[in-house]
């Protein structure tokens, strides 16, 4: 069961999440010869042992494999948008960034002596998860249910979704030793509560529990009015 897209649109373009996409997908393509080499994953990847500070941002741009990439592509999609039409482009990608940086820490004090190196845009992504569930708990998110040979498709509210994903992180790592390899799980749970506490002033500025008293915790423009404001208007003698 995974999110496919969700049902709240935005008011302006987001332009940062469109070169993020595009980052990601063609230095993925551009790293693809370099992924085996150990000086490589030294120079760019986080490895807790080390702890080169530069890492922690160039690392955010690499990733493992093509589901790797287009999973985290995915949830930006689907996610980012919203938060960068609330918090503008510039405010974004420095949000962005410092919740990868923060995810990235969030593993190395999980195991400080790791020498597995980390690479992938998850923990940043998780900040926008993390940001998204706090401004918009009720917007509905349409996920895939795959059993075997049928499929499914249905809403479910985003603090079911988010809640879930982030409860997961957290089971897991507590599962998990911290030195083995594989999923980061205490980079994806740092990311994710960095990026709900970055996003407190967000939703303070507007208005804070008022602003889910009013729109219930939905987003607060419909899809039906989202698409008669960027309707034209009609002429007379015209039909629509």
């Amino acid at each position: 069961m995974f999110p496919i897209r969700d049902h709240n649109p935005s008011r302006r373009t987001p332009f940062v999440v469109y070169a993020l996409l595009v980052a990601n997908v063609v230095l993925y393509f551009a790293s693809v010869p370099y992924l085996n080499s150990p000086q490589f994953l030294t120079d760019w990847a986080v490895i807790p042992a080390l702890s080169y500070p530069a890492t922690y941002v160039t690392s955010q741009f690499l990733h493992g494999g093509l589901l790797h990439l287009g999973g985290n592509m995915l949830f930006l999609w689907i996610f980012g948008d919203n938060l960068e039409d609330r918090m503008g482009h510039v405010m974004f990608l420095g949000f962005y960034l410092l919740c990868g940086v923060a995810a990235g820490v969030g593993q190395t004090l999980a195991d400080p002596v790791s020498v597995v190196p980390m690479i992938g845009a998850s923990g940043a992504i998780a900040g926008v998860m993390g940001g998204y569930l706090l401004l918009f708990p009720r917007a509905r998110v349409d996920v895939l249910l795959i059993f075997i040979i049928f499929f499914r498709i249905f809403p479910v509210p985003a603090w079911i979704v988010l809640g879930l994903w982030f409860a997961i992180q957290v089971a897991s790592g507590a599962a998990m030793p911290a030195d083995m390899g594989g999923v980061a799980y205490w980079a994806h749970a740092a990311g994710f509560i960095t990026g709900l506490v970055l996003t407190l002033p967000v939703f303070l500025r507007l208005g804070g529990p008022v602003f889910w008293n009013r729109h219930h915790g939905l987003p607060p423009y419909p899809e039906a009015e989202y698409r008669w404001r960027r309707s034209p208007i009609p002429r007379a003698g015209h039909r629509r």
